[in-house]
């Protein structure tokens, strides 16, 4: 990790990754607004206008989780689907679930590293077992 000082952008919050590093996650049907964003070789062409969509509907929902968590599933090289965790069912939105136990590691640094941390992780499920 680096020792950077975080700033707000306004958006959303810096990012802290204790509460994310080397845990063990368990949801069961844990709710999440979902949309697809378009992609042309993995980089995201239109991610900004799908989350301003969907904050929108999540606040006017009243349906902001505790804390911020967004996923992505990168499905292809042209796509990827993205999870926004919300505390309930958020009107006009796509609504899907997610259960399953779940294990953390987070890497930071330049995208180029992006190869080492998938080893590094299959590593670390490995020895999870």
């Amino acid at each position: 990790m680096s020792n950077q000082t975080m700033k707000s952008t306004g958006c959303c919050e810096p990012f802290n990754p204790k509460p994310w590093e080397d845990k063990e996650i368990f949801w069961k049907e844990k709710i999440f607004v979902k949309d697809h964003i378009t992609s042309f070789l993995h980089i995201p062409l239109n991610m900004g206008q799908k989350i301003i969509k969907n904050m929108g509907l999540i606040e006017k929902a009243k349906a902001n989780a505790p804390y911020q968590l967004m996923l992505t599933d990168e499905t292809s090289l042209w796509g990827a689907d993205i999870y926004i965790d919300v505390a309930k069912s958020v009107p006009g939105a796509q609504m899907a679930t997610l259960s399953g136990t779940f294990i953390t590691k987070v890497f930071e640094g330049p995208f180029q590293n992006v190869g080492i941390w998938a080893e590094e992780m299959k590593k670390y499920v490995d020895n999870k077992g």
